[in-house]
């Protein structure tokens, strides 16, 4: 996820806030701020309930704003964010984590740039599945 981040924020001018979001394991009805790269310090915790995170993982659909301030469910994290994506990720039927795109710039989430931040999002999807299984494969001491 940190490598993702990272990278997509190095390469895609546009986004300028790339982050996760994970489903706290103490509570599954919170989102916890996982591995980020951006100009801003994010929500650190975003009930279900609220936001577009909320709204993502409530539908289990991806949730694209060309225009956030239009947008009442958005969660201010910087004045300067006009667009954002947030793409769902499941393991097993069950939300797993979120993938958090913020651009300072409207419309930055076409139709091919969707696409592209879902396919990235599977691919994260398909670590944690791997890792959920190794783990559930270690042997218990």
């Amino acid at each position: 996820m940190r490598h993702m981040a990272q990278r997509l924020h190095e390469i895609k001018a546009r986004y300028n806030w790339v982050g996760f979001y994970l489903v706290d394991p103490a509570d599954s009805g919170i989102l916890l701020v996982g591995p980020y790269v951006g100009s801003f310090s994010p929500n650190v915790r975003i009930p279900l309930d609220r936001g577009l995170c909320g709204a993502a993982a409530r539908s289990g659909r991806t949730v694209v704003v060309d225009d956030v301030s239009k947008d009442p469910r958005y969660l201010a994290g910087s004045s300067m964010v006009i667009s954002e994506i947030v793409v769902p990720i499941s393991v097993r039927g069950r939300l797993a984590a979120e993938f958090d795109i913020e651009s300072y710039f409207p419309h930055t989430f076409s139709g091919e740039e969707t696409a592209f931040v879902e396919a990235c999002a599977n691919l994260i999807g398909e670590c944690l599945a791997k890792d959920l299984k190794r783990s559930s494969l270690a042997p218990r001491t």
